[in-house]
C-alpha cells in the first residue's frame, strides 16, 4: 500500500498484501448507542446486593404500613343495561333523523361513561345517604364518603363493580347497603326519565315525518301526470323490446337491398354485352315468362341449323324459321326490360323501407334516452318516498312501545352481588407493590451505579466497544494482585520484584496454570494473523496507565522466548520507565542512551536469566523531550536493526490517551497490540484512544483483555491440571515449554 508520510513515520504495509485490522470509520453507529438487553442483565447480576438491599427497605416500609394503618373493603356489582323499549330508541333511529334534529347520534352511548361514574359520586346521590347516616356516625361527611367510593366497570361487559373502602368494618358494610340501594333507585328515575325525554322527541318529530310522507306521495303523483308513466321501469322495458325489433328488421331490409341491388347490377351488365337477347341472371332464370320466350328462340335456331343442313340458304323453310327468329328476338328483350324496370322498383321500395327504419329507430333512442332521465327522478322520488315512509313506521312503533314502558315500576339495574363481608384491604397488594417498587428502584439505582462507574466488566463489552478482534483474554492472578498491593507499600517495590525474579514465584495451582495457558494463546493468535508474513515487531499500549500493558508485554515476551523465539522486550517508556524494577535489572544504559549515542545495541541489551532466548532492553536514563527521541531517524536505524537480530521484538510504550509515544512507535513496526483492562479501563478513555488511532497510520493487530474475572473457563482448566498433575519446574514454578 504506497502512500506519503513524514520521514519520520514511513509507509505501512501488510507485508502479505493482507489488509490489517483497522478501526471503524466515524460514521459507525457506536456500541454505547444501542440497548443490549445481555448487558443490562449482567449489570444486575453484579449489583444484586443493591437491589436486594433497596428492595428490602422498600418492602418493608410497605410492611410497616400495612400493619399500622388497616384498612376494610367491601364491594357489589350491578348491571347496568337491561334491554328495555328506551334504551333502544336512540340507538334503533336512523342516523338521518338524528342529524336532522341536531342531535348526537350516540345520545344514549353503551357501556358505562365517565359522565355517569361522576354522577354517581354527585351530591344529589351522596348527600342524602350522609344525611341518613350521620346518626350513626357523626364525623361521616360527603368529602370522606366519595373519597372511599372507587367506581370500576369490568371489561367487555355491563356490569360495574363498587368498592368502599374505611377503617372501620361495620361502617363499610353500612354505606355499602345504602348505595346500593341508592343507585337502584337513580336507575329508576333515569329510567323513567329516559321514557319521558323518549316520548316527547318522537312526538316532536312525528308531524314533521308525517308531512314527509305526504309531500313525497304528492311529487309522486305529480311526476306521473306530468309525463304520463306508471312505471318507468315497465315503459323501458317495452321500448328496448320495440327498438329490438326495429333494429332486426333494419338489418333485414339492408340485407335484401344489398341483393337487389347486386342482380340490378348484374342484369345491366348482361343486357349491354348480349343485345341480342340471350342474357342470362338470377333474375331474367326466375322470370318464367322470359324463359319461355328463350326456350322458343332456343328451339328455332335448333330447326334453322337443322334445315341449313338440308337447304340452301334463302330456302323458303330457312326463310320461314328465320323470321320467326326475328320476331321472338324482341319480344325476349322487351321482356329483359321489363324485369330490369321490376328490379329497379324493388330497390326503390327496399331503400324507402330501409330510411323509415332507421328513421324510427333513432326516434325510439331518443326516447329511450328521455326516459332514462325520467326513470333517475323517479327513482329518487320513491327513495325518498320509502325513506319516510320507513322513518314514520319506526317512530309509530317505539312511540307505541314507550307508552307500555312507562306504565311499568321494574327497576332497570339490577344488583347481580351484594355487599360482601368487609376483609382487610391492600395487605397483599401494598407488598407486592412495595416489592416491585423495591426491585424497580433498586435496578435502577443499580444501573445509575454501574453507569457512573464507566468501566468494562467483562471481556464481550470490550470487544463490543472497540469493534477489533479479541486475541487474548487474561484471567485474574492473584500473585500479580499481591505484587501490586506490595508495591503500593514506601520502599517495598524494588525488593519484591527482585524477590520474585521474573517468574520466580510460587503460583498457586488456581491461579498461575491458566494465566499462562492465556498467554500462550494470545502469543499463538499473534502468529496466526499472517501464517504467510509472521508478525515480527509490535508495541504493546493501553489507554491509561492502570490497564496492565507493561504485565502484557512482560509475560507475552517470555512465553514467545519459552515458545523458542529469539525475543527482545524494549522499554519504550521514556517517562515512568519501570520494566527493569519488574525484572530486577540495572538501568544504567538502556533505550535513550542508544539513541542519544553511537552505542552498539548488544553493549546495552541485557539477558534473561531465566531463558537465554529472552532479551530485555530498558529504557535508560530519563529524557526531557521522549518524542523527539522516538521520532527521530536514529530510533527508526534500531528499530530496523533489532527486527533484523530478533524474531519478535515487543515494545512497551506510554498509554495511548495524552501521549504520542505509542502512535509514534507503532508506526514502525508491524502493529499495535489494544490492551484493556476489565473493572479498571474507563470507557471515556478508551473511546478516546479510539478516535486518536482512528486518524493515525497505526495497524492494529487486535485487542486483550486483562484481569478477566470470568471463572468458568479458568475453573475447567485448574480441574484439569489438578488430575493430570502439570510438569513443574525445579523451583516449583509451572514450565513455559
Amino acid at each position: 500500500m504506497d502512500g506519503q508520510y513524514p520521514q519520520s513515520l514511513p509507509p505501512l504495509s501488510s507485508r502479505n498484501g493482507k489488509r490489517p485490522h483497522w478501526l471503524m470509520t466515524g460514521g459507525q453507529p457506536e456500541a454505547d448507542d444501542v440497548l443490549d438487553l445481555g448487558q443490562v442483565f449482567s449489570v444486575l447480576r453484579r449489583r444484586v446486593l443493591i437491589i436486594a438491599g433497596v428492595a428490602t427497605v422498600i418492602t418493608s416500609a410497605a410492611l410497616v404500613k400495612a400493619v399500622t394503618s388497616p384498612s376494610y373493603r367491601s364491594t357489589f356489582q350491578i348491571l347496568t343495561k337491561p334491554v328495555t323499549a328506551e334504551s333502544q330508541v336512540a340507538t334503533s333511529l336512523p342516523q338521518a333523523l338524528n342529524s336532522s334534529a341536531n342531535r348526537d347520534p350516540n345520545m344514549v352511548a353503551p357501556g358505562f361513561d365517565e359522565t355517569r361514574m361522576k354522577l354517581l359520586k354527585s351530591p344529589k346521590i351522596i348527600q342524602p345517604i350522609v344525611d341518613r347516616l350521620k346518626d350513626k356516625y357523626p364525623d361521616i361527611t360527603y368529602e370522606k364518603l366519595i373519597n372511599g367510593i372507587e367506581i370500576k366497570p369490568l371489561p367487555n361487559t355491563e356490569v360495574v363493580e363498587i368498592r368502599y373502602e374505611d377503617a372501620k368494618p361495620e361502617r363499610v358494610k353500612d354505606i355499602l347497603q345504602e348505595l346500593s340501594d341508592s343507585y337502584l333507585r337513580y336507575s329508576l328515575e333515569e329510567r323513567l326519565s329516559d321514557v319521558r325525554q323518549g316520548t316527547n322527541f318522537i312526538e316532536s318529530q312525528l308531524p314533521q315525518l308525517q308531512k314527509q310522507v305526504e309531500l313525497g306521495q304528492q311529487r309522486l303523483q305529480q311526476f306521473r301526470q306530468q309525463y304520463n308513466i306508471f312505471d318507468p321501469e315497465s315503459q323501458s322495458k317495452e321500448l328496448s323490446e320495440q327498438m329490438t325489433a326495429f333494429r332486426r328488421q333494419r338489418l333485414e331490409t339492408e340485407v335484401a337491398l344489398n341483393q337487389v341491388r347486386s342482380s340490378f347490377s348484374d342484369l345491366q351488365t348482361q343486357l349491354s354485352q348480349k343485345p341480342d337477347g340471350l342474357a342470362s341472371t338470377t333474375a331474367l332464370s326466375q322470370n318464367a315468362r322470359y324463359q319461355k320466350l328463350l326456350e322458343q328462340l332456343q328451339s328455332v335456331d335448333t330447326q334453322i341449323a337443322a334445315e341449313s343442313s338440308l337447304f340452301v340458304d334463302g330456302s323458303p323453310n330457312v326463310q320461314v324459321l328465320q323470321d320467326q327468329r326475328s320476331n321472338l328476338v324482341p319480344l325476349i328483350n322487351n321482356e329483359a326490360q321489363r324485369v330490369q324496370d321490376e328490379v329497379a322498383s324493388q330497390i326503390r321500395d327496399l331503400s324507402a323501407r330501409n330510411q323509415a327504419l332507421v328513421g324510427t329507430e333513432e326516434q325510439l333512442n331518443q326516447r329511450m334516452k328521455d326516459l332514462s332521465v325520467i326513470a333517475r327522478e323517479y327513482t329518487r322520488i320513491q327513495r325518498e318516498l320509502q325513506i319516510a315512509t320507513e322513518n314514520l313506521n319506526q317512530f309509530l312503533a317505539k312511540r307505541e312501545a314507550l307508552k307500555i314502558d312507562a306504565g311499568q315500576r321494574q327497576t332497570p339495574w339490577q344488583l347481580i352481588a351484594g355487599p360482601s363481608n368487609p376483609g382487610l384491604s391492600r395487605f397483599r397488594t401494598t407488598l407486592a407493590l412495595g416489592a416491585v417498587l423495591g426491585l424497580l428502584l433498586g435496578a435502577a439505582i443499580a444501573l445509575l451505579v454501574d453507569k457512573m462507574s464507566n468501566v468494562f466488566y467483562n471481556p464481550d463489552e470490550i470487544k463490543a466497544a472497540t469493534r477489533l478482534p479479541m486475541l487474548g483474554v487474561i484471567p485474574t492472578n492473584q500473585e500479580l494482585d499481591e505484587m501490586d498491593r506490595l508495591n503500593a507499600l514506601p520502599n517495598a517495590g524494588g525488593v519484591f520484584q527482585r524477590a520474585s525474579q521474573f517468574m520466580g514465584f510460587k503460583p498457586r495451582k488456581f491461579g498461575a496454570v491458566p494465566f499462562l495457558e492465556a498467554f500462550r494463546s494470545l502469543y499463538t493468535n499473534i502468529r496466526l494473523l499472517h501464517s504467510d508474513a509472521p508478525v515480527r515487531s509490535l508495541v504493546v499500549s493501553s489507554p491509561t496507565p492502570q490497564d496492565g500493558k507493561s504485565t502484557i508485554a512482560l509475560y507475552l515476551a517470555q512465553v514467545a522466548a519459552a515458545m523458542g523465539q529469539r525475543v527482545l522486550l524494549v522499554d519504550a517508556e521514556l517517562r515512568r520507565p519501570q520494566m527493569h524494577n519488574r525484572l530486577g535489572l540495572v538501568n544504567a544504559k538502556g533505550l535513550s542512551d542508544l539513541i542519544g549515542s553511537n552505542l552498539d545495541y548488544k553493549q546495552v541489551i541485557q539477558q534473561s536469566p531465566q531463558d537465554d532466548n529472552l532479551h530485555i532492553l530498558t529504557a535508560g536514563q530519563l529524557s526531557r523531550d521522549p518524542v523527539s527521541l522516538l521520532s527521530s531517524p536514529r530510533m527508526q536505524q534500531l528499530m530496523e536493526q533489532f527486527k533484523s537480530a530478533f524474531d519478535l521484538v515487543i515494545y512497551d510504550t506510554p498509554p495511548l490517551v495524552g501521549f504520542a509515544d505509542a502512535n509514534l512507535v507503532a508506526a514502525k513496526t508491524d502493529g499495535l497490540l489494544f490492551v484493556s483492562r476489565v473493572s479498571k479501563t474507563n470507557r471515556d478513555a478508551l473511546k478516546q484512544a479510539l478516535e486518536e488511532l482512528r486518524i493515525s497510520p497505526t495497524v492494529i493487530l487486535g485487542t486483550v483483555a486483562n484481569d478477566s474475572r470470568q471463572q468458568s473457563s479458568n475453573l475447567q482448566m485448574a480441574y484439569y491440571y489438578d488430575t493430570m498433575q502439570a510438569p513443574q519446574a525445579i523451583d516449583g514454578s509451572p514450565t513455559l515449554r
